[in-house]
């Protein structure tokens, strides 16, 4: 008898050893309770292709962080950021997700920046029921909605979609620039290129405008003069580049330095500095492009966060900045209404937003999981924004 109980007694410390020694995977708690901190992951693209859209959107949500923060936090909590780096690339984005919401204790996972990458970490949201919200994952499908247009439960985004930036630029040619003929540059070897592309074709030719020539390329090219060549000869009235900075850039430069001077139109993946860097002010006249935000807005919240944003960093803001400000107080604004840390009641409260006023514009989050807000055309005069037009949804 004094064996066996020798025996239950050292079998109890043992597991109790383990127990304490597992430390292992912290969880998100349910409610607030006595929690004076809250985590939130951030997993964007800090290094690698697109490095220029996750610094900026980080640099906006840290701005927004660091201002809840000194104003007393969510309902008493201060914000912790988990920030870690998914190199531009989706099975990295996969890890960092799992990595977040396994281990690292976080209510919900801000980014990535791009389609694909925010793509790759639905699967570990809806598994492990945390929300994930990107302010710039444009794709038409996979995001918000599955392949047979159920809503992901746990999936937000701030922008609007490739759909909307598509039809936007093909009116803003066919109704503000008169355009009738147009030539499509776009990226083969992206969802972003190829929903712009087919968007803006159905939406240029539904106004009577005929598409006179087509053309692709792949991420990472750099030499664009063999296509430019053959469209040279055509009569068109505007370009349009459905594609990111990297090659947009060249392709301006090197169209430019061909004599083609037709209007180019894009999208948001123009916005970047990198894209004056590459083509030369000399080449970004007559360019137009979709965005969220405009800081030639004059509306005051917009000024404010200029103002506040240049202070702190010695810079003008770019609309990844301020999406990612707006990302960042909505997810904080999302937890103060749960008055929760529990990621379903999150969830919910992300879902229920109506009548958010960011810097990217005032929206209520449809029953899609996308807001529905307006969008801007920006105009660049020797590289810098001049002109900016507000189109609203319909």
């Amino acid at each position: 008898m004094k064996k066996l109980l020798s025996l239950l007694i050292a079998s109890t410390l043992i597991i109790g050893s383990l127990t304490a020694c597992s430390g292992g995977q912290d969880k998100p708690s349910t409610g607030n309770g006595d929690a004076k901190e809250v985590k939130i992951g951030i997993n964007y693209e800090l290094t690698g292709d697109v490095a220029s859209y996750g610094n900026a959107s980080v640099d906006g949500i840290l701005m927004a962080f660091d201002e809840i923060n000194a104003a007393g936090g969510i309902n008493g909590m201060q914000i912790v950021p988990v920030k870690i780096d998914n190199k531009s690339d989706s099975a990295e984005a996969t890890s960092v997700a799992t990595r977040l919401m396994t281990q690292e204790g976080v209510v919900a996972s801000l980014g990535p920046a791009t389609s694909g990458n925010f793509m790759a970490t639905i699967p570990v949201a809806m598994g492990s029921k945390i929300p994930v919200i990107s302010a710039s994952a444009t794709a038409d499908k996979g995001v918000t909605t599955d392949d047979k247009g159920n809503v992901n439960d746990f999936v937000f985004r701030l922008c609007f979609n490739d759909s909307f930036q598509g039809v936007t630029m093909a009116n803003f040619a066919s109704g503000n620039l008169s355009a009738k003929k147009a030539v499509i540059i776009k990226d083969n070897s992206s969802d972003y290129g190829k929903g712009l592309a087919e968007n803006f074709r159905a939406t240029f030719e539904a106004a009577g405008g005929t598409i006179v020539a087509e053309e692709g390329y792949v991420g990472k090219d750099k030499d664009f003069n063999a296509i430019l060549t053959k469209i040279k000869g055509q009569e068109f009235d505007v370009i349009f580049i459905p594609g990111y900075y990297q090659e947009a850039g060249l392709i301006i430069k090197q169209a430019r330095d061909l004599g083609i001077k037709a209007p180019v139109l894009g999208a948001d993946g123009f916005d970047s500095p990198v894209l004056l860097e590459l083509a030369g002010p000399e080449a970004l006249n007559d360019v137009y492009f979709s965005n969220h935000y405009s800081s030639l807005d004059q509306d005051p919240k917009v000024q404010d966060f200029i103002a506040a944003y240049k202070a702190k960093n010695n810079v003008d803001p770019n609309a990844f900045n301020a999406l990612g400000y707006d990302l960042g107080q909505y997810i904080a604004d999302a937890i103060k209404r749960a008055n929760s840390t529990d990621p379903v009641a999150i969830k919910d409260a992300l879902a229920d937003t109506k009548g958010f006023a960011g810097v990217t514009g005032t929206f209520d989050m449809g029953e899609d999981h996308n807001p529905i807000k307006s969008a801007v055309v920006i105009g660049l005069e020797n590289g810098v924004q001049k002109t900016s037009v507000k189109v609203d949804p319909k």
